[in-house]
Order: C-alpha cells, then sequence, then structure tokens
C-alpha cells in the first residue's frame, strides 16, 4: 500500500523537479534549496501543531528522495526540522522559517571560510586540474586569486553532462587562464600539475570521498605523478550515517545523458540484440588518495575526518523527515 503524504507547497515539489533535473547542483546550491523549500513549506495553512509537523515532515521526504547521494540535502534537512520548538502552529512556523534561514546564512558564510583554507594550500604560479563543477573547489582558487596569486587550470570537461564547461566559464570571469580537456587526456597534462582540486558530494567516516564519476580514477593517476589531491568540502558534505555502517547510495542518471534515443536505434539496428547502458553519476575515492580534505573548519587527513564527523552529528543519526 502506498503512504499517503500530507500535501506540500508548489514551492516544495518545483523545488524537488529542479534538484532531480539537475537544473539546482552542486551540493551547497541543493542544500540551499532544500532549506528555502521547507520556508516556504511552513507558511502554509495547518489547523493543528500535528498536522504542521505533518507537513514539514512530508516536504521532506519530497525534497529527499531527489538525489540520494547528495547529502548536503538531508543534512539541511536535519538542521531544519530538528530545531523547530513550539507549542502552537505560530510558534513552529516561526522556528521552522528562522531555522532555515539561519541554515541559509551560515552555509553562504562556511564558504568563504572554506575558500580561506583552501587558498592556503595554493601558491602563486600554481595549475590546478579539476574535475566536474564544484563551488567549494572555486571558492579556493577565487581566495588564492583574492590573496594575489596566479592560479592556472587544467579543467576536464567531466561528460556526459559536461559541468567542467560551467567551470572554465566560472574560472574565466576570475581572469585565471584555462586550459580545457576531454577526460581521457588527464593523464598526459598531470605532468604539468601542480595540485588535483575537486569537490564533493559526499565524505564518508572513513575518509573516502564521493564525487562525480571519474574523481577515482584521476587520484589514482594523480598519486603515481606525485601530484597531490585536495578535496575542498564543506561539513554538510560529511556523511553521517555512514559512521554506523550504512552504505552511500551511487545515484545511476538517466542513460539519455549518454545515448540518446536515435543513437541507440543506430547501434541497435534489430530485434534480437539488447544493449544495456549503465550512467553511475558518483564513483568512491579511498582515502589513501587523497591528500587533504579542506573544509570551513580546517583542512583535515582524510583518516580524522571522523572525529569531526562525530563533533558535529554525535554517533546516532536519525531521519526526521520519517518521525
Amino acid at each position: 500500500m502506498t503512504e499517503s503524504r500530507p500535501p506540500v507547497v508548489s514551492a516544495v515539489e518545483e523545488t524537488a523537479d529542479r534538484i532531480a533535473s539537475m537544473e539546482v547542483r552542486g551540493a551547497a546550491a541543493i542544500a540551499d534549496a532544500a532549506a528555502a523549500a521547507l520556508a516556504e513549506q511552513a507558511t502554509a495553512d495547518a489547523d493543528s501543531p500535528a498536522a504542521f509537523r505533518a507537513g514539514m515532515r512530508s516536504a521532506a521526504r519530497v525534497l529527499y528522495e531527489t538525489r540520494p547521494t547528495a547529502v548536503s540535502l538531508p543534512n539541511s534537512l536535519r538542521y531544519v526540522l530538528r530545531g523547530v520548538e513550539g507549542t502552537t502552529v505560530a510558534e513552529l512556523r516561526t522556528a521552522s522559517i528562522d531555522r532555515a534561514e539561519r541554515f541559509r546564512s551560515e552555509l553562504e558564510r562556511a564558504q568563504e571560510r572554506l575558500g580561506r583554507v583552501g587558498s592556503n594550500r595554493l601558491r602563486d604560479g600554481d595549475v590546478v586540474m579539476t574535475h566536474c563543477h564544484s563551488t567549494d573547489a572555486l571558492a579556493c582558487v577565487k581566495a588564492a586569486v583574492g590573496d594575489g596569486k596566479s592560479i592556472e587550470a587544467i579543467v576536464k570537461e567531466t561528460r556526459p553532462r559536461n559541468q567542467g564547461h560551467i567551470t572554465a566559464r566560472e574560472l574565466r570571469e576570475l581572469d585565471v587562464p584555462v586550459t580545457l580537456i576531454v577526460d581521457n587526456a588527464a593523464r598526459r597534462y598531470l605532468k604539468d600539475v601542480d595540485h588535483v582540486l575537486v569537490g564533493a558530494d559526499s565524505i564518508a567516516a572513513d575518509g573516502s570521498v564521493i564525487n562525480k564519476i571519474g574523481t577515482s580514477g584521476l587520484a589514482v593517476n594523480a598519486r603515481e605523478r606525485g601530484v597531490p589531491v585536495t578535496v575542498a568540502a564543506q561539513t554538510i558534505k560529511l556523511h553521517p550515517d555512514t559512521m554506523t555502517g550504512h552504505a552511500v547510495e551511487i545515484e545511476m542518471r538517466s542513460e539519455t545523458e549518454v545515448l540518446t534515443p536515435e543513437d541507440r536505434a543506430e547501434i541497435v539496428d534489430d530485434g534480437d540484440r539488447e544493449l544495456t547502458v549503465e550512467n553511475p553519476a558518483f564513483d568512491i575515492t579511498p582515502p589513501r588518495h587523497v591528500d587533504a580534505i579542506v573544509t570551513e573548519r580546517g583542512q583535515f587527513p582524510p583518516e580524522s575526518i571522523v572525529v569531526l564527523m562525530r563533533e558535529l552529528f554525535g554517533e546516532t543519526i536519525d531521519e526526521p523527515w520519517s518521525a
């Protein structure tokens, strides 16, 4: 039997659609959009505190189910829902909106602080190689440029959605010289690179980094070449469920990102052959291939990230949208 859920406001449905379609992308942007949507849900009519809480949980579930790997999403939902206290609908509404606004404000400041920390790892004249599009990684470069350092970038295009094109454009807006390369050329150009600088969608308790597919292979090649790998990730990227043994679910995207229906028809030209297309969005980079994880609270060797995780989240994690 399908679970009956209280209706949610249109802003929640619209935000969920934008996150699922990747119109809203990047962990910080997803977390910010989710918190804003919960604030909109808090304005909905409710005839009792119980009904108000049920509506907020329903909205959180709708948002949560859009991107299973992007842990910033459930972390933002936890932040807002856990801080909501009150005995009347008016009190709960005010508390929900205040929590959402506080989260969004802290999120904005966190990236600036992270950028300053990450800038300390970059020297004047360094060349960085990027993969995919990460606002946290870009914050490090922006801060370094702001400090007067000359930085160049080699940007992987990052198939199949070419998020590297976004990175290239934003780096050029910072007047950073950019060389755009196809993904398979990364190993060749690592000889010209001082740092591999990437973001993360989730970081596990053992220091493993879950990021755009292709990150793991890049990190292995960088390790062989002696190029340090820096992961820039706000603490909203830490995956507290992994402290209790939960595995990180790897999101599978639509095959149409890889193969259009027209291309499929050209490959499979009769009814006797089948073609399977798999499109994992992320892979897992073991901590042994990562030199440092840069957060707004400082930089950490990957093996010690669990200490920070315990400090922020405690030992046990529940899902307030399922209560």
